[in-house]
């Protein structure tokens, strides 16, 4: 019986009827379909010819590891303009002119594993917009939606998960009184509230991950507006982390400076470290290039810059463009270096295969 069945399932594979094991990060592919679990396919032109699987979802590193390390011990992969996404329908009736720098929703980026999110907040129609603009004004043809509307996104994913933090980091033009903490308060994120009085000063280690996911403290929201740590208890951004260059100035091969407002990127009384990586006009065919090539090192030139201090978000442009592992082999990289020394967490998790690579 043992024989016939044996070779029968040979006749079906040769007659093509049994389905080949899925693919892996690399292979040719015509269907995400073909690819294993987290993948997709991609072309990733000009370099390759054809499509191939290419990673399309982070390792949770509170899952494969643990959670009772301070939040600083994380790293957290990061989506620059999270809110400008290609295909978003105008919500003002004007046609868009202005950059987009994402492919899905917001809500498909966190299930992604997306885990921080950079959001450009504005003054506009009596509300609180998210906007691709300049000069600190929102117009009707840079606008993308109702702040609101992202953050009940959040709020979503953020009671359907109740293990997960979620950081928001604000370009804040909003100059309203009160303006954000109405819409955290309209959008049900204020229960969710890390307070700025529990956020570590002069360097010292954040709170454990296991207590904030206990006390559902898991929202954490920095404002690049200074007053606003007093009148809304929003945190200053630069009171907690260094932030090195943005757009092209920070992907010069073989530097890692700070942006203007930050302080040195070496400043150890900051106790996270923002890392961008996206060009200053976003251009899909070139991010796919960027992540596969260019990240992971200004990965380790960042780390020297930063007084030998791993970054805790890595900012990119179209997450999921790469030809294999992109940005989330960088994330990777560095949660396997923050947490056990390696260079990929993977290696971290208690019998792994892996082989710990320092």
């Amino acid at each position: 019986m043992g024989a016939a069945v044996a070779a029968a399932a040979v006749v079906l594979v040769m007659a093509g009827l049994l389905g080949a094991a899925a693919a892996s990060v690399g292979d040719q592919c015509s269907t995400s379909a073909g690819c294993g679990a987290g993948q997709w396919c991609f072309d990733c032109e000009p370099k390759l010819a054809g499509s191939h699987c290419a990673r399309s979802t982070a390792t949770n590193p509170f899952q494969l590891v643990n959670n009772s390390l301070p939040f600083n011990k994380y790293a957290y992969l990061t989506t620059h303009n999270s809110f400008a996404i290609v295909g978003e329908p105008s919500h003002t009736g004007i046609p868009r002119i202005t950059f987009d720098n994402q492919e899905d929703t917001v809500t498909d980026q966190l299930n992604n594993g997306v885990r921080a999110l950079m959001l450009d907040t504005y003054d506009f129609k009596g509300g609180v917009w998210l906007c691709h603009s300049s000069g600190g004004k929102c117009n009707d043809f840079t606008a993308f939606e109702p702040a609101l509307d992202t953050f009940k996104e959040i709020e979503a994913f953020l009671s359907a998960n109740p293990s997960e933090i979620v950081t928001l980091i604000l370009e804040d033009y909003v100059h309203a009184p009160n303006g954000l903490t109405n819409v955290f308060k309209a959008s049900g994120l204020q229960k969710y509230w890390f307070p700025v009085l529990k956020m570590p000063k002069n360097g010292q280690q954040w709170p454990l991950v296991s207590d904030m996911v206990k006390s559902n403290q898991r929202l954490l929201v920095f404002t690049s507006a200074r007053s606003k740590q007093v009148t809304e208890g929003i945190a200053y951004q630069w009171n907690f982390m260094v932030e090195n260059n943005y757009g092209d100035d920070g992907m010069d091969a073989g530097k890692c400076s700070n942006r203007a407002e930050s302080a040195p990127l070496n400043d150890k009384t900051k106790s996270l470290v923002l890392m961008n990586y996206f060009p200053s006009v976003p251009m899909k065919p070139t991010a796919c290039l960027q992540h596969s090539r260019g990240l992971t090192g200004m990965s380790n030139t960042c780390y020297g810059s930063a007084g030998n201090r791993w970054a805790n978000f890595i900012a990119v442009d179209y997450y999921k463009r790469s030809e294999g592992g992109g940005a989330f082999q960088a994330t990777d990289l560095l949660n396997g270096m923050l947490l056990c020394g390696c260079q990929d967490v993977k290696a971290c998790q208690r019998g792994s295969s892996v082989v710990c690579s320092a």
